[in-house]
Parts: C-alpha cells; sequence; structure tokens
C-alpha cells in the first residue's frame, strides 16, 4: 500500500521519469545513424519488456485521497514534456535538412524514432493531461497532439470513448477477431467523423449552430496548421514530410495502444438501446513495474475508466477476478499486435474465458463480435 507520506517523497515519483532517457538516445541516433538507430525501439519496448520480465507487478494500491499538492513530482513530467517533444521534433528536421550526412533509409530510421517519442509517450501525457479540469493542462494537451497532426483525438476519447466503450458507438473498441491493421484504417475513417459529430451535438444542446467560434474543430486546425507551418519554416517542404512522417508514427503507436486496451471486450446489450454500465472488466489491464512507469499507469485501465479524472500516480490495480489481465505489458502486447495469428492466438481464449466468467449465459456471440447491435442512444 502506497501511503500519501511515501507520494510526497520525490523519488518514489523518479522512476515515471524513464521516458527522459529516450532524449540522449534520439541524439545518438542523429548523430552516428547505421546500427544506433536501432536503440529507441529497443529502449522503449524491448528494454522496458525485460524489465517487466525482472521485476514482475506493483500491487500497490496508493491512497486516492492524497492531495495535488503531494504529486507535484509527478505532475511536473507531464507539464515539462510539451517543450523536451517539441524541441526533438523541430530539432531532427533541422538536423536532418541542414546536411546531416544521412541517407534516405537512416532519415526514415530517425523519424521512426522520433515517432516512438511523440507516440508512446507524449501521446500517453496529452491522454494524461486531456483528462485534468485545469485550463493549462488541458492546453498542454491540445499543444501535443497537435504535434502529431491528431488533435480530434482529444474529442473522440472524452466524448465518445468514455461513454460508449465496449459498444458500436465506440469506433476505436477492437472487436473479437479484428486484425490490427483493418482496425487502424476503420478508425483513421471513423474516429475523426465521430468526435465531429460529438461536438456538434454538444453545439445543437447549446442551441449554437454547428460552425461557432466555441467548437473546438477551428482551434484543432489552427494549432496543426501553426505546427506545419512551423516545420516548413525550419525545413522547408522536406521539413513538412519529414513532420508528417513523425506524426504517421506516432498515430499508429497511439491506436495499438488503443487497439489491445479493449480487444473483444463488450458491454452488455439490453435492448431498446441501451447498455450495461461500464464496469472494470471492460479494460484490458497490465500491473507491470516498468511498462507502467513509462506509460505513466496507462495499463490501469480499468480504474482510469472508472475515474477518469484521477491522476495516473493515484490510480488502483484489480485482481483477475475483477477485470482481465494481460499476459505482459503494453509495449510487449502492441508488438505482437502486428502480427495478427500470434496475437489471435494468444489473446482470442483469453476473451472466450472472459466471456465465460463475466457473461456466461450469453451463447450468441456473433452481433457483439460484428458490432451489429443498434448504436447506444444519446
Amino acid at each position: 500500500m502506497s501511503t500519501r507520506e511515501e507520494l510526497r517523497q520525490p523519488q518514489r515519483a523518479l522512476p515515471f521519469w524513464l521516458s527522459l532517457g529516450t532524449v540522449p538516445l534520439v541524439l545518438i541516433e542523429a548523430a552516428f545513424g547505421g546500427w544506433s538507430l536501432i536503440l529507441l525501439p529497443l529502449y522503449a519496448w524491448w528494454l522496458v519488456t525485460f524489465l517487466d520480465k525482472i521485476l514482475g507487478k506493483n500491487p500497490d494500491q496508493p491512497d486516492v485521497d492524497t492531495p495535488e499538492e503531494d504529486l507535484i513530482w509527478y505532475r511536473a513530467i507531464t507539464m515539462a514534456w510539451l517543450p523536451i517533444q517539441l524541441c526533438v521534433i523541430y530539432g531532427m528536421i533541422w538536423w536532418v535538412t541542414h546536411g546531416s550526412g544521412l541517407n534516405l533509409f537512416e532519415i526514415v530510421a530517425l523519424f521512426f524514432g522520433v515517432g516512438v517519442i511523440s507516440g508512446t509517450i507524449g501521446m500517453v501525457y496529452a491522454h494524461e493531461l486531456m483528462h485534468q479540469k485545469d485550463r493549462v493542462e488541458r492546453w498542454l494537451a491540445d499543444l501535443l497532439l497537435a504535434s502529431v497532426l491528431y488533435s480530434h483525438f482529444r474529442s473522440e476519447h472524452l466524448l465518445v470513448h468514455h461513454l460508449w466503450v465496449g459498444t458500436p458507438r465506440d469506433a476505436v473498441t477492437a472487436r473479437y477477431n479484428e486484425g490490427f491493421h483493418r482496425y487502424f484504417l476503420r478508425v483513421l475513417r471513423d474516429c475523426p467523423r465521430s468526435a465531429l459529430e460529438a461536438e456538434c451535438q454538444k453545439l445543437d444542446r447549446a442551441g449554437r449552430p454547428h460552425w461557432h467560434q466555441s467548437n473546438p474543430f477551428w482551434r484543432y486546425a489552427g494549432l496543426q496548421l501553426v505546427a506545419l507551418l512551423l516545420a516548413f519554416l525550419v525545413g522547408g517542404l522536406f521539413g513538412v514530410v519529414l513532420f508528417i512522417l513523425q506524426a504517421v508514427f506516432a498515430i499508429w503507436q497511439l491506436e495499438l495502444t488503443n487497439y489491445i486496451e479493449h480487444y473483444g471486450l463488450t458491454r452488455r446489450y439490453l435492448g431498446e438501446g441501451r447498455y450495461e454500465h461500464v464496469k472494470p472488466h471492460h479494460s484490458w489491464n497490465a500491473a507491470h513495474f516498468a511498462s507502467n512507469w513509462l506509460l505513466i499507469n496507462l495499463q490501469r485501465h480499468s480504474d482510469h475508466h472508472y475515474k477518469p479524472s484521477r491522476r495516473f500516480p493515484l490510480l488502483q490495480t484489480y485482481a483477475k477476478s475483477e477485470a482481465p489481465q494481460l499476459p505482459l505489458g503494453y509495449p510487449a502486447m502492441t508488438t505482437l499486435a502486428m502480427i495478427p495469428p500470434l496475437w489471435r492466438r494468444r489473446m482470442n481464449p483469453r476473451v472466450r474465458a472472459w466471456r465465460a466468467q463475466f457473461y456466461p449465459d450469453i451463447e450468441d456471440w456473433s452481433p457483439y463480435n460484428q458490432a451489429l447491435f443498434p448504436k447506444p442512444r444519446s
């Protein structure tokens, strides 16, 4: 049990600053190219997975009544990340477009590493920040998302995903037996439209036209245009191409995480457009130490859906009897998800076991597998 006194100690927050280790690695990759270009993927995925195996799982349940002033060292890393990420993105664009000496393959590999930073870390930090009430933190989230051209994610996540996870209304709930690549194309097609519809519904309820200045899509578009303009000023047209490249890699990594978080987990349909409430067993969890340090407890996902605004150091873990558990942390599982036959072999039996545990009375899962039930009533 993590006490309030322990959370106040700066050294308790230090492991969550693991993300800073990516910065010197991207500098090494940029300077030397060649074999060094594997350093960031090795660090973010394989080293963290190795540490998970060595360190095991963290059963601590922090005191949820800990005041925010005691969490300053945890909050600091998420609030400091924006300038770090912007320096990495635009610094690498300047380096490549001003005679770095890297060949085309090395440039693509370098910006894959930049995408690891802006996707695996930046997107996760933006997710934490967008859930908070503080306006500065929410603006930091918007700026981080604009730096990967995925600003609509805020609206889609807050107004759609958290309300309708596990139902046909939520595009990012991966369906049983759906491979990641098919899922990824579906999400890219459906989520921007879904997010815009949700914002327009809010404007309808307020009696405002869809083009009203309070529609955040105006802000999203403006911030993304500024991000692209800055890439052009730093590196010309090639700089814009490199900026878009890292954004594509970042989005791919975000959606890999979304894919595994709820794969095959559905809420019971109650008829007449009604679904059961979200429960802990509607999210996949992983209690491993190192991957939760890197991903600031994102893997305590059931508790995040229970209390979306709860800050990451206070998120609770659940027993197998309450919520399904992944065999490995998210970094290893996202790697597995890229190979659909291996993913299905590992995960489909777990989904079937989950169904037998929580819904033994449901015999026909076809409508759930294919999202055939009606969308929930708003």
